[in-house]
Parts: C-alpha cells; structure tokens; sequence
C-alpha cells in the first residue's frame, strides 16, 4: 500500500503560509527556521539552496502524513488529510504520553473528527491562531484556509 500524500491545494496552503527563507531565522515561536518551515536541527547562520528546501519539505511532510495517517481512525478525503497535514506541519502532531493538547495528536479537533463529528473538526481550526501567546493574522489566514480545505470536496 502506497502512504497517503498531502495533495496540491494543501502544499500551497502550506507554502504559502511558510513562505520560502534560505536562511535560517527565528519565527514568532522562537524556533530556528528555514527553508518552508523547517526546523530539525536549524542553527543561527544556517542557509540552504532551494533544492535542499524542497527536500527538508518532503521529508517533513512524510512524518506529518505519517501521523495523520496513524491519528485519524474515521475516513477522510484527500482534502481533509491535507489540511490535516498542513496544521499539522504547524502545531505539531503531539503524539506523546500526556492529555495536553500541543498539537494535533490530543486536541478537540481530533477528538471531534475520530467521533464522527467532521463539521465540529472543521470548526476548531480557528482555535489555533495564536504563537508566543499572540493571535498572529499569518495563522488566522492559514487556519481559514485549512479549514476551507477540510470542508471542501475533493
């Protein structure tokens, strides 16, 4: 079985709300970035070539396709296992031991969508707009379209 891929319309929402940086810069969290959003192992001074972005990119996506695939116990379509992806990409898939919800692994938005309730999981993107405790307009724009893509018919 071949694994589950974010589509086209999540990796521009994605991209688009990354934006492409050759070199390394702290983002609104405080974590050294590069590239479209990557952040393993980023130091201050660090730079990449595009080609070394597009290849952090894929590799980055495969662990969050990944989680998804191994989070979501209900059927979904393509779009919404691309928004899933892609807010996944941002808050991380929080696949740890605790209740916290750090991200997508222990938020309401997976506890709405694995019961079923797909309109309730499409509703708690908005939730998640704030970094360093701030509501970031880059994250309300992101969550909406996420959120338009979740809703969306493939």
């Amino acid at each position: 079985m071949t694994a589950r891929r974010i589509n086209f319309r999540g990796l521009t929402i994605l991209k688009n709300a990354e934006s492409l940086r050759l070199k390394a810069y702290l983002c609104p969290a405080g974590v050294w970035t590069i590239g479209w959003g990557h952040t393993k192992g980023v130091r201050q001074g660090d730079t990449c070539t595009v080609i070394e972005a597009e290849k952090f990119l894929r590799d980055d996506c495969a662990e969050f396709e990944a989680a998804v695939t191994r989070l979501v116990k209900v059927p979904i379509t393509d779009n919404q296992f691309s928004a899933l992806v892609s807010f996944a990409f941002n808050v991380g898939s929080d696949e740890d031991a605790d209740t916290i919800p750090e991200g997508l692994g222990d938020s309401t938005l997976l506890k709405r969508l694995n019961g079923g309730d797909y309109i309730g999981a499409a509703n708690e993107f908005r939730k998640w707009t704030k970094a360093g405790g701030k509501v970031l307009k880059g994250l309300v724009i992101r969550r909406e379209a996420e959120r338009n893509l979740f809703l969306a018919n493939d």
